[in-house]
């Protein structure tokens, strides 16, 4: 079992929910609404023992976020007894991560948003957890902000940074907003834009660039705009020297870089590969250049990590988008207690968990 990477919780207010509109059921499923105005009208208000659990091997996340919602928008939070684990537990498969004691009807409204947030967290940081391991630890930027919906930068890149921590390995991410939780910054590269608005010249955007941010910003520059990596990823390094931290390979998975043009035949030369790493990494070497750092991005997912890794690619970090938030690890609330006496649908019981404990 691998140590816990947190005991503090995240105070309730940090996560600026929509507490009227929760309060309300507005983001509740219409049935438990209607379920809840029941029992209401006809004066019940069963004591009821409600557990939430998942069924994979994960990492949990936004359980401090479930239990502010659940502190902010039940009728009577007074009422309620919680216990849970902490972002970033492992957690196994049917495992309670909640347990929620108290009149249902105070809280039947807050369901389907407490799981759908820890359906959320936990898939991020279950899936950033997988990809720091078969990156053996090197570092990873968190890069899907652009892949999804903005509202969900904030939980995401928080979940991304509790991913990092139970493997103590280093993650970045691309903006404030991901950011915001835990005081960290957004990373970034000299990007493609900036590039083209210097009409595609990657050394003069990147001198610019230099001029203009934080001197102590480890630069990192793309270097496929023109598709020969080799090439621009030593001009920019004789350009910026000790100023450029790393560079970014990004080729397009339907381009051939230049630099492998006469070696085709014998391996898959499009897009960021093996042999193109290890060109550009030769290159900076023997110009000097050794402690560049090489940064590989563009269609990347763990198998792909796993395999450079494997193959001993010479590659630092990783930018990783999209693949990062697919895949789903939903949650499951029951009843299985109600008035102190066994109430649990046929196939689930009440499962004692000696992990969770009590929220204050």
């Amino acid at each position: 079992m691998q140590q816990r990477v947190r005991t503090k919780r995240l105070p309730p207010e940090i996560f600026e929910l929509p507490v009227e509109k929760m309060r309300e059921g507005y983001y509740t499923d219409a049935y438990f609404n209607h379920t809840r105005e029941v029992l209401i009208r006809d004066d019940r208000h069963p004591r009821v023992v409600m557990q939430v659990f998942q069924k994979r091997h994960s990492y949990l996340g936004g359980i401090d976020e479930a239990i502010a919602v659940l502190k902010l928008c039940a009728d009577d939070w007074d009422d309620l007894t919680l216990h849970a684990l902490h972002d970033g537990d492992p957690i196994e498969p049917f495992e309670p991560v909640l347990r929620i004691e108290g009149d249902y009807t105070g809280f039947a409204h807050l369901e389907t948003v407490y799981l759908g947030v820890l359906a959320r967290r936990t898939l991020i940081t279950s899936n950033v957890v997988r990809v720091l391991e078969a990156a053996n630890g090197k570092p990873i930027i968190f890069m899907p902000a652009r892949h999804d919906h903005h509202r969900v930068q904030t939980g995401d890149g928080y979940a991304a940074y509790i991913g990092g921590q139970v493997v103590g390995a280093e993650i970045g991410v691309t903006s404030e907003a991901q950011a915001s939780w835990w005081g960290g910054r957004g990373i970034g590269t000299v990007p493609h834009a900036l590039i083209a608005a210097y009409g595609g010249n990657t050394v003069l955007a990147a001198t610019k660039f230099v001029e203009n941010v934080d001197p102590e910003m480890n630069v990192t520059v793309l270097v496929d705009f023109e598709n020969d990596s080799v090439h621009t990823a030593l001009e920019v390094a004789r350009a910026l020297g000790p100023r450029l931290w790393g560079i970014r390979l990004d080729t397009s998975g339907q381009l051939v870089d230049r630099s492998l043009w006469d070696e085709m035949g014998d391996f898959e030369p499009r897009g960021v590969n093996e042999r193109l790493v290890r060109k550009v990494r030769d290159a900076l070497d023997r110009d000097g250049f050794e402690r560049v750092k090489i940064v590989a991005s563009g269609g990347f997912t763990i198998d792909r990590i796993s395999a450079f890794e494997q193959a001993a690619v010479p590659v630092d970090a990783y930018g990783i988008g999209s693949s990062l938030i697919r895949g789903s690890n939903d949650y499951t609330g029951d009843i299985v207690l109600t008035d102190g006496r066994a109430s649990a649908k046929v196939g689930r019981q009440f499962r004692p968990n000696p992990r969770l404990e009590p929220v204050g």
